[in-house]
């Protein structure tokens, strides 16, 4: 097949007329989208974070060093950030389905290479690959998001969605450590790999691509939620997909937000990345202890994520800019409690994860695209999350180098034993949290589009 058919958008069908059909098919279609979207990228994230379980697993048995796995961690931010920029617009024209699909088989196999690799050079090359793959995952989601749903519930929808991160990671620090724990480092990729290939089959079985598609009307019709003038205006001002998505680029709010996401994810991805491997060598916690407590903040994120569209659509009338200050300080309280915390304190280590991944959940939801897409074109939703999603991931991947070099330069042997000292990559991960605070402030009278 050609391969610019395969991920071509799919060609309207003969739509219904039967207003009592329309309905039915809409309401059992657009749950198989939004089912199958937020399952399908919740395993995407297992095939991302599975590396972040076994850090000390593999640095205990000799086979990477904390310095290579920065590199190795970066590697793959760095060309995820690209294809979260070029994938968003890509996504605008394509058949999601198909696009997202591709994408998490290619993710599935590369994790099961790995499970049967020791090579520093190999996990280079191939965890790059992985984050190429991964960017086909969030820019269809989000285009299929606005394609099905209209936009008084977009909101509610996206945060819903978004708790998909918050599954994926639960997954991960929950079962993929178990199988670590068991199995032995190896397994975490191999286990991974079988669940990336079952959420290939969800996504390719359940997922749809347009309502025109399936033989409906566009949503806007279907769901009334625009005046008749606006209808007008979107679908007959003569501007193209292309037009839209230069107009994202030149807006200076979507930049600031792009920005404030990219500080947000360095201090996201401090606890994802290497919050396992702080726990262990700072406060002497087993492996299957330190996943268990990052596990608290994944479950949590599913709460604040799901909660963050709802109550923004709600409470605020659409308004993100309250919610994402009041996140956003969270994220400082639950991050500082977390590093600076005592050691043997089990409570407040769970405590502080309770906190900042209720702030985070709804942080990726407003920040990592929600606040972008309100004030853009619902033809450039990929394009906006985009802009935001490169700038993230530039930060993401700032953060794994930064910190693998900052903790190996920390690192002494003492009676054989390694010892860590964090003060100075901890300072630098809450700096990074003040920093996006600052940076949504910027953006505080933003219109909605």
């Amino acid at each position: 097949m050609n391969i610019l058919k395969f991920f071509s958008v799919s060609p309207a069908s003969e739509q219904l007329s039967d207003p009592g059909e329309i309905k039915s098919r809409y309401t059992r279609l657009r749950w198989s989208f939004f089912l199958s979207a937020t399952f399908g990228y919740g395993l995407y994230y297992v095939c991302r974070l599975s590396l972040n379980v076994i850090k000390k697993p593999i640095v205990d048995a000799g086979v990477l060093s904390e310095a290579e796995l920065g590199m190795i961690g970066s590697g793959l931010f760095i060309t995820y950030a690209v294809g979260k920029l070029t994938n968003g617009f890509l996504a605008d024209r394509s058949n999601i389905r198909r696009f997202m699909s591709a994408g998490l088989l290619i993710t599935a196999l590369i994790n099961l290479i790995l499970g049967f690799s020791t090579s520093f050079a190999v996990f280079m090359v191939l965890w790059a690959i992985n984050g190429w793959s991964q960017s086909m995952g969030a820019a269809p989601c989000v285009v299929g998001l606005s394609r099905w749903f209209g936009n008084k519930e977009r909101g509610t929808f996206y945060g819903l969605w978004s708790s998909s991160h918050n599954i994926g990671e639960a997954i991960t620090f929950i079962v993929t450590a178990a199988i670590v724990a068991a199995l032995g480092w190896q397994w975490g990729f191999r286990g991974a790999a079988v669940l990336g290939f079952l959420g290939f089959l969800i996504v390719a079985v359940f997922m749809r691509d347009t309502p025109q598609s399936c033989g409906l009307p566009p949503v806007s019709v279907y769901k009334k939620d625009q005046t008749a003038e606006a209808l007008k205006t979107e679908e007959s001002d003569g501007k193209t997909v292309g037009q839209y998505q230069k107009e994202v680029l030149k807006n200076p709010a979507v930049w600031m937000l792009a920005l404030a996401s990219a500080f947000m994810y360095i201090s996201r991805y401090a606890v994802n990345s290497w919050g396992i491997f702080f726990l262990e060598a700072d406060k002497g916690y087993t492996n299957l202890e330190a996943s268990s407590v990052i596990s608290i903040s994944s479950v949590c994120g599913i709460v604040g994520t799901v909660a963050s569209g709802f109550v923004s659509d709600r409470f605020f009338g659409g308004r993100r800019n309250v919610p994402a200050l009041i996140f956003g300080l969270m994220n400082i309280l639950g991050l500082t409690l977390f590093l600076f915390g005592p050691e043997d304190c089990f409570w407040l280590d769970a405590v502080s994860m309770v906190i900042f991944g209720l702030a985070i959940g709804a942080l990726i939801c407003f920040l990592g695209g929600l606040m972008a897409v309100d004030i853009v074109s619902k033809k450039a939703s990929g394009a906006a999350l985009g802009v935001v999603g490169i700038a993230s991931y530039v930060g993401a991947a700032l953060q794994d180098l930064i910190s693998g070099f900052t903790i190996q330069s920390g690192k002494s042997i003492g009676d054989g034993t390694a010892l860590y000292d964090f003060s100075i990559v901890s300072w630098f991960w809450i700096g990074a949290a003040v920093l996006s605070v600052l940076c949504t402030l910027t953006v505080w009278n933003a219109k909605a589009k």
